[in-house]
């Protein structure tokens, strides 16, 4: 989605979904427990763009990124990978990409190595092949001496590499990723980084939601800030943050932090 986009129009369905676009949301609501958590969200990701999703706790980024995967069916709305109805065709969608959801439940009975291999054979790779990828995933990731060590007895941020590993090892055109860079240590993060930005530069897309405003803006070419369900703004990074540092304009638009006025017992 090119250029800055007021709240009125970014929270609007489009009439049609963009067939050239990496990911292309039109409308999206959904709710639980009568409580909207997703209201009329459209975006387009564009074809080798590294997309961030921005927005406060409970904004509703989890939610949309869950809708346009397959993984919660939307109230209304539409998702489509390439051109591809997310809905309308989920295996031929899901072939396109590679998700990490936030929270994800790993089969943590198996090895590092294992879990690897195992994904990949579920996306229909021979096993040569996926042996071959996973012991290059394990090096690309920090994890080849814990290959053999059961995902059980890994930290939280070697479960969070070795599901990354995971999405990547079909060679999808498409990162889905939310909160990729939760409890994982400054290291590995800028590993991480480099992976993703020699996956772009390899011609795929990626879209991640992340709560670090800095790691966006230097990470990212293209960010979107939503909250309440909505896109309050989208485009490229510079559009969005106009003049101002990310974190500053996401305040802005979010709205600034709660009174404190009140803690006076917190004082010493």
């Amino acid at each position: 989605m090119s250029g800055l986009v007021p709240p009125s129009a970014a929270s609007a369905p489009s009439p049609a979904a963009v067939p050239s676009a990496a990911l292309s949301l039109r409308g999206l609501v959904k709710a639980f427990g009568g409580k909207p958590a997703v209201s009329g969200i459209s975006l387009d990701v564009p074809v080798g763009s590294l997309y961030g999703l921005v927005g406060p706790n409970g904004a509703g980024k989890t939610t949309t990124l869950s809708i346009a995967t397959g993984l919660l069916r939307p109230d209304a709305g539409t998702a489509h990978v390439f051109g591809v109805d997310v809905w309308g065709d989920p295996l031929a969608a899901k072939r396109l990409m590679g998700v990490l959801p936030d929270g994800v439940r790993l089969f943590d009975r198996l090895t590092g190595a294992q879990l690897i291999t195992y994904a990949a054979l579920l996306h229909g790779l021979d096993r040569r092949t996926a042996v071959e990828r996973t012991h290059e995933l394990l090096e690309a990731f920090g994890l080849a001496d814990a290959a053999a060590t059961l995902v059980v007895d890994y930290s939280a941020g070697m479960a969070k590499k070795a599901a990354l590993a995971a999405s990547l090892v079909h060679a999808p055109r498409l990162l889905v990723l939310d909160e990729p860079f939760e409890s994982v240590d400054p290291v590995s993060a800028a590993n991480i980084r480099g992976i993703l930005a020699d996956f772009v530069a390899g011609g795929g897309s990626v879209i991640v939601s992340s709560h670090v405003m800095d790691l966006v803006q230097r990470m990212c070419d293209h960010v979107a800030v939503v909250a309440a369900g909505c896109i309050l703004a989208a485009g490229t990074v510079d559009e969005v943050r106009a003049g101002s540092t990310l974190e500053e304009r996401f305040v802005e638009l979010v709205g600034g932090p709660g009174r404190t006025e009140g803690l006076t017992w917190l004082r010493t």
